[in-house]
């Protein structure tokens, strides 16, 4: 059950977070409150030491200071923050600094691509329900942000495999 934890429900996490950003501009709490149990199950699934949870929690609470901050000051959104610190909980250390640089990577890549689509006017008519998808609206209105969930989640994907966790998981 603990590896299905790793190996099913937090990839389902991560995207879900991602369509539910792309969609509403919103990561919901639940998604980052079942990343937070996920892994106080998986840690006590797979006998993780007192020190290896102080190592991922400490993880999770540096990215939640530096990423706080950075919602406080109005660079990113309560959601990104939070789900980001979730992530780095589950990754611990270790890879933390693989995970945010290609969350980064990814979502220069993904403002870039939202700049360049929002500098194009929006297409009347492709097909019979795309102008009317509000989702899609949205995300073209210049005053709204990025949906920078898709980058933390995609960077959270590519970087968990390599982790001491899901190496655990596979070996069960």
């Amino acid at each position: 059950m603990a590896a299905a934890s790793v190996l099913i429900v937090f990839p389902f996490l991560m995207v879900y977070a991602a369509v539910n950003d792309l969609l509403t501009m919103l990561i919901p709490n639940r998604i980052t409150l079942a990343l937070v149990i996920g892994f106080a199950v998986i840690a006590a699934s797979f006998g993780l030491g007192w020190t290896e949870v102080a190592s991922h929690a400490g993880a999770g609470a540096l990215v939640l200071a530096i990423t706080f901050t950075l919602f406080a000051l109005g660079h990113i959104g309560g959601g990104d923050a939070k789900l980001a610190a979730g992530t780095a909980l589950w990754i611990g250390f270790d890879h933390l600094l693989d995970y945010l640089t290609l969350a980064a990577l990814a979502g220069g890549i993904l403002t870039l691509a939202i700049l360049a689509l929002r500098a194009q006017p929006l297409p009347m008519f492709i097909g019979p329900a795309l102008p009317r998808l509000p989702f899609l609206l949205h995300l073209h209105d210049t005053r709204t942000g990025v949906p920078y969930g898709i980058a933390l989640a995609f960077a959270a994907v590519l970087v968990l495999p390599e982790t001491a966790i899901w190496s655990r998981a596979l070996s069960l």
